[in-house]
C-alpha cells in the first residue's frame, strides 16, 4: 500500500501488574478498510484494543493515529479524536432504555435525525424496543444495540471487540449486514472476532497474534485461502467453521 496507514503500533509493550501481556505488537490499520485481529485466546488481542484506547498504558512503543501520538492521552481525549469502542462485554446501561442508550453515543453536540434513521433501519428491533429498559434485551439484542450507539455520530474509527461472541446465528447474520453496510459507506474497522466466517467475509486485512506479538500480517483474502497456514497459527481453518 502507498498511502499512509491511519493507526499505527510501532513496538508496543504492555504490562499488568507483573504479567508482561504485548511484547512489541507492531500494527498498521489504513482508512476505509477493516482490519481484523485473530489470534488464540490469550493471545492478546482484547489487550492490544483496550492499549490503543488508553484504557491500559502502553510500557513502552508508540501508537500513533493520524499522526497524534496517543500514549499520553486518557480515553476520553482519544474518543474525541473520532475512535469508538464497542467492548466484549458491550458496555449496556441496564436502567436506562433503548433510546437513552443509543442518546449516550450522540455526546454534547448531538446527532442529526437523519442519523439516527439510518441506525434504526439497520436494526429495525430497536424501534421495536425503543422504549424497554435496556436489561430487558437478549444478549445478541444488547451487541447489536452497542454497535447502533457507536454509529449515531460519524466515527474515524470503529474498535470492536468480539461481535458475535456467544450469539446465534441469527443475529450474526445481522451484525455482519450492519458491519458491511459501514464497510460500504467507508468506515474503518478494527475488529477482533474469533468467527473466521464472519472475518473472512468482513475483512480486508489480517493480522494474528501469538504470545503478545503479531506473528503473521496479509490480505485477509489470502488467509482465507490457505487452509494449512490457518490451522498452523489459529488451530483451525475456514472449513471447520462452515
Amino acid at each position: 500500500m502507498t498511502e499512509q496507514p491511519l493507526l499505527v503500533l510501532k513496538g508496543v509493550h504492555t504490562h499488568i501488574g507483573r504479567y508482561h501481556i504485548l511484547q512489541g505488537v507492531d500494527l498498521e490499520v489504513y482508512a476505509q478498510r477493516v482490519s481484523v485481529l485473530l489470534g488464540r485466546n490469550g493471545a492478546g488481542k482484547t489487550t492490544t484494543l483496550r492499549t490503543i484506547l488508553g484504557l491500559w498504558r502502553a510500557s513502552a512503543g508508540e501508537i500513533s493515529f493520524d499522526q497524534h501520538r496517543l500514549n499520553t492521552l486518557d480515553p476520553p481525549a482519544i474518543a474525541r479524536l473520532g475512535i469508538a469502542y464497542v467492548p466484549e462485554n458491550m458496555g449496556i446501561f441496564s436502567g436506562l432504555s433503548v433510546r437513552e442508550n443509543l442518546l449516550l453515543g450522540t455526546g454534547p453536540k448531538g446527532f442529526r435525525n437523519s442519523r439516527l434513521e439510518e441506525v434504526l433501519a439497520s436494526f429495525p428491533l430497536l424501534r421495536e424496543k425503543w422504549n424497554l429498559p435496556a436489561g430487558t434485551l437478549s444478549g445478541g439484542q444488547k451487541q447489536i444495540l452497542a454497535i447502533a450507539r457507536a454509529m449515531m455520530l460519524p466515527r474515524r474509527l470503529f474498535v470492536v471487540d468480539e461481535p458475535t461472541k456467544g450469539l446465534a446465528p441469527a443475529m450474526v447474520d445481522v451484525l455482519l449486514d450492519a458491519f458491511l453496510r459501514l464497510k460500504e459507506g467507508g468506515a474503518t474497522i478494527l475488529l477482533v472476532e474469533q468467527n473466521f466466517a464472519m472475518a473472512a467475509t468482513l475483512g480486508d486485512d489480517a493480522a494474528v497474534m501469538e504470545d503478545g506479538r503479531i506473528v503473521h500480517v496479509s490480505s485477509m483474502a489470502a488467509l482465507a485461502q490457505d487452509e494449512a497456514l490457518q490451522t498452523r497459527l489459529l488451530g483451525l481453518s475456514l472449513a471447520s467453521h462452515q
